[in-house]
């Protein structure tokens, strides 16, 4: 039986992994479901795209030479009298929108204008978390990757040499596992200017060390087999040897863990952002949000929404990760094949 087929024979895993790509999907095309400006406008026999390009606002009747608002009544008449016509986005709010026309006061409860109320500063709490959505998932996604790049390259050289070269790699990671990482954030977050770039390099630089210990055992176990043997003899080279015949071997601690990988990405943003330590200020992100609600706790729309898409999305992730884990398990692949037969 195939990976793919005992992936699929986990349904908890299957679903979860189809309900997530659903949900990154929508999250990728937040522009067009959350937008402060309409997907397409006609007006005066012409047509205008201000999702791509926004148009000044005396093209469409105003008084300013302005970027156009479209949330101001006199626009909105503008464009929907006379023939003219408009198609907004299902949320008529981005993430950095204020609803200056709202009559309740900041943070506002939900409502027929704001699904899921605003935050403490008028914003659509929906629209931030689509965006916020977004950004934890590429911010998992590109740690992941960079993570998991350099752990296999560390472990593969520690596995595949040894000897004098992983005994110093042991002591190095040693070290360098005992730095304090968060007072080190703490230190850079104040020298340096907060982005995102910053946040993925400095816990990369930690993040690595536990998915080595797996590559490198693997490695350590697979170039004493015979195969590795064989190749040597045909005279191919130790990168050669690595690259084609260990690894492939060796990527199957890799592949279970990247979606726990994955998920810890996401809370250690999570955790920065809610701290002050993530992303730049205005940044639509899910720590952000659980600030806010902390600091409103009478608005409890806002911690509520954003603890039910962080738990599910991390449920989802753990379920991928337990499917993936069991597809991976040569073990019950053996059990489900002689059973089969």
């Amino acid at each position: 039986m195939s990976r793919w087929q005992r992936f699929k024979n986990s349904r908890r895993g299957y679903i979860s992994l189809w309900i997530f790509v659903v949900l990154c999907g929508a999250s990728f095309c937040a522009e067009f479901i959350a937008n402060d400006k309409p997907l397409i406008v006609r007006y005066e026999g012409h047509f205008y795209f201000p999702i791509i390009k926004n148009q000044a606002e005396i093209v469409f009747g105003g008084d300013f030479a302005t970027p156009t608002d479209f949330l101001d009544p006199d626009i909105r008449r503008n464009i929907t009298s006379n023939r003219n016509w408009a198609i907004y986005p299902p949320i008529t709010y981005s993430y950095e929108t204020l609803n200056y026309f709202s009559t309740a006061p900041n943070p506002a409860p939900p409502s027929l204008e704001n699904w899921l109320g605003t935050d403490d500063r008028g914003r659509d709490v929906l629209s931030r978390l689509i965006y916020g959505f977004r950004l934890s998932i590429l911010f998992g996604l590109a740690l992941t990757i960079v993570g998991v790049s350099v752990g296999i390259v560390t472990g593969a050289l520690m596995g595949f040499f040894g000897g004098k070269f992983d005994l110093i790699s042991q002591r190095f990671i040693e070290i360098w596992s005992a730095m304090p990482e968060l007072y080190l954030l703490i230190i850079f977050a104040s020298i340096f200017n907060p982005s995102i770039s910053l946040l993925i390099i400095l816990l990369a630089a930690f993040g690595w060390m536990g998915l080595s210990d797996y590559v490198r055992a693997e490695f350590f176990r697979n170039r004493a087999l015979e195969y590795v043997r064989a190749a040597r003899a045909l005279g191919l080279n130790n990168f050669q040897i690595m690259r084609r015949h260990i690894l492939p071997n060796s990527l199957t601690p890799v592949i279970t863990f990247l979606p726990f990988r994955m998920s810890a990405a996401i809370l250690s943003l999570t955790s920065l952002d809610f701290l002050g330590l993530g992303v730049p200020p205005g940044t639509p992100s899910l720590g952000e949000l659980l600030s806010q609600g902390k600091g409103n706790l009478d608005a409890w729309w806002i911690s509520l929404s954003t603890f039910v898409v962080l738990v599910t999305t991390l449920l989802l992730l753990t379920f991928m990760g337990e499917a993936l884990r069991d597809a991976f398990d040569t073990r019950k692949a053996g059990v489900m094949n002689g059973g089969r037969s």
